[in-house]
This record gives structure tokens, sequence and C-alpha cells, in this order.
């Protein structure tokens, strides 16, 4: 058994990166896989804009000519200035259920952060902000939202007894569209109407959604600024991550809250999950999936909900009434839709965790992220 670091440039070895995980969770009913062109795109230092600024390699286990185990360990450059937290990130850590594989991943990573003179490695932690995060600890009986990485029960213990420690942990929870917020949230959200400061951006079309992307992109940088998650992109990677959320999203499920005539104080970002039909096709949209992804789409009676934010300085105004009823509204205008599932919340962030909880969230699943301390 050996650990090898692959070449990206090398066809089989990048298909030997992605084809593990396949291989893998061949017979789990709950592992969705990725988009195929989107993870060869992440192995692609030519074109994904993440190489522009940062560094990545990718590593394997092997025994004879089997994968057994499979890591990529990054350096975002990004995130070690905004934090000054000079930190590794590890993703795509699947193992078979053997502690050696752990141990001989891990020493790799953690080898090439000594390498780069980082002091931790910290993970899970992926290309872009967008990226889900943290080790499934909990929730394992229920299918991962779109992005969201699942994993066998058997990899916290591992990775706990390699010595990686809880950072933090992010949970996500289902809310039923039958649900009502409380009577005052209405009350405040009329008022806040009334007064004529915000207002509801709606959409119609993907291509209207496009235009505001810039704006868009604004309010998320300033909205978690200072979450201790938060990664700073640059518009490339921005309109990147817009444009894989516009190809599924359904336009009526984006809503934006307005200040005056064009400021974006707020928004809300959900989409229809397109899970089970990522199962089907394996991942592949091409030649056809892609038919099957557009059909799920209007069948699937599940809804991801990645991001409600608010600007800071329009918090206490009564917008965020204005969100939560607007949110509970853009739900109930979809046919056929029965559930939201919110997304990874952090659970240091007391106030969206408490405001989830007002609205009816019932929380399912826990991802955790680790840290290692790197010794010289």
């Amino acid at each position: 058994m050996k650990v090898r670091k692959l070449d990206t440039e090398n066809k089989r070895d990048r298909s030997k990166f992605i084809q593990f995980a396949f291989d893998l969770y061949h017979e789990s009913p709950y592992w969705v896989p990725p988009i195929r062109s989107d993870q060869e795109a992440q192995l692609n230092r030519g074109k994904h804009p993440f190489y522009k600024h940062s560094i990545a390699d990718f590593f394997v286990v092997e025994s004879g000519s089997q994968v057994v185990g499979r890591a990529a360990v990054l350096h975002n450059r990004k995130f070690t200035s905004h934090h000054q937290d000079p930190a590794g990130f590890f993703y795509y850590f699947d193992f078979i259920e053997d502690p050696q594989v752990v141990q001989q991943l891990s020493g790799a990573c953690l080898d090439w952060c000594r390498q780069h003179e980082l002091t931790s490695l910290l993970g899970a932690r992926g290309f872009t902000r967008s990226s889900g995060v943290g080790v499934l600890v909990e929730g394992f009986e229920f299918l991962p939202a779109m992005g969201i990485a699942y994993n066998y029960p058997y990899y916290g213990p591992l990775l706990e007894a390699e010595g990686f420690v809880k950072e933090t942990d992010h949970l996500s929870g289902y809310l039923s569209v039958e649900h009502q917020p409380p009577p005052q949230i209405y009350q405040i959200a009329e008022k806040v109407k009334q007064r004529g400061n915000f207002w509801v951006k709606s959409f119609t079309s993907k291509a209207e959604m496009a235009e505001w992307i810039p704006r868009v992109n604004q309010v998320h940088h300033e909205a978690f600024l200072n979450n201790p998650n938060f990664i700073p992109s640059t518009d490339e990677e921005f309109v990147e991550m817009a444009r894989t959320m516009i190809q599924i999203a359904n336009p009526r499920m984006i809503k934006l809250i307005v200040h005056g005539e064009n400021e974006v104080a707020g928004f809300i970002i959900s989409y229809p999950n397109i899970s089970k039909a990522l199962q089907r096709t394996k991942g592949r949209v091409f030649p056809f999936g892609w038919i099957d992804l557009l059909l799920e789409k209007k069948r699937t009676s599940l809804a991801d909900l990645n991001g409600v934010g608010l600007l800071p300085r329009y918090q206490g105004l009564g917008a965020n009434a204005m969100l939560y009823v607007e949110l509970e509204k853009t739900l109930r205008s979809v046919p056929g839709l029965k559930q939201v599932e919110i997304i990874q919340v952090d659970e240091r962030n007391f106030k969206s965790r408490s405001d989830m909880e007002n609205m009816g969230v019932t929380w399912q699943k826990r991802h955790r992220t680790y840290r290692r301390r790197i010794e010289p």
C-alpha cells in the first residue's frame, strides 16, 4: 500500500481520482455523484479560476493497482489572507474503512502543508466558498443537498483517531412548506412594506437573473464578510458559482430584497433538489443526462435553500421579517413542493440558528469541520 501524488495532466490519473468515489459508494442509496464535468474542471489547473490565486494537489493511496483512498489538499491564499490563518484545506478525503489508509492520506496532506509553510490542516473545505463544508457525522439516512458531501459513518471516528479535532459543526434541516412563521413576523413585514423603503425583486428568466449577478456578488460578500468560514472570491469565481446555480435554478425561487431604487439589501437563493436525477445519470450531463435533470427540476418535491442573507446595516430594521415572509411565499408558490432543506448553518451563528428554529426548521444533519495542528 502506498500513497502517490497524481499528475493532473495525465487523463488516467484524473479518471482514477474521480472514479474512486463512484466505486466506494456504488452500493449506497444516499450518496449523490458530482457532475463529472465539474469535478474534471477542478483538476484543470489551466482553466479553473481557483488556480489563479491559490494552489492544490491530489493524492491517492493504492493497494497494487486498486485505489483505496484519495484526497485533495489546497492552500487557499485568500482564506489565509482574510483570516490570518495559514491553514491548508483537505477535500475529497475518501477512503475505505482502514486506519492505515487514513494515516497515509493525512500524512501526505500534512507533509504537503509543511512544505508550503502552513500550520494546520482544516476540512473538509473546497475550492470555492459555495462548496459544502465538513464531514457528515449525523444524518446518514438522508439524501444530501446539492453540492453537500455525503460520507459513510466511519469517516469521523477514523479522522479523530488520526488526531483531527472538531473546529465547528454546520447544521442542516428541513422546513415544511406548510409551516407558517409566527404572526408577528407578518405584522413587522407589512409595516416595512408600508414605509416603502424596501421592495421585493422577483425574476422571470435566467437571463434577467444573470444581469443582477454583479450586485448580488457585492451583497453576498458584505453579508458574510465577518463569517468565520467566509472566503473572498474573485469576480470570475463568483460568476462561475452563479452560472452553476442558474443552470439548475427556477427563477421564481430566487428573490432579492431591494432598498430604494436598486440597492440589494438581502437575498433568498433556493433551487430544486435534483439529487435523484444525478444518481440515475451517475453524474453525466451529456449526451442525454441533462434531459433527466430538467425533468427532475419540475417533479421534485424538495428544494435546497443555500443562501438567506441581509446586509448588516439593514438588520434590525424589519427587513429580516420581510425576508422570511417572502421565503415562505416563494416556497408556497412552487407547485408540488413539500419541503425545503436549510443548508449548513454554522452552530456558532446563534442568530441564524434561532431565526431558522423560529421558522420551524428541524435540524437533521451535522457536518463537522476538523482541524489538525501541524508540528514542525
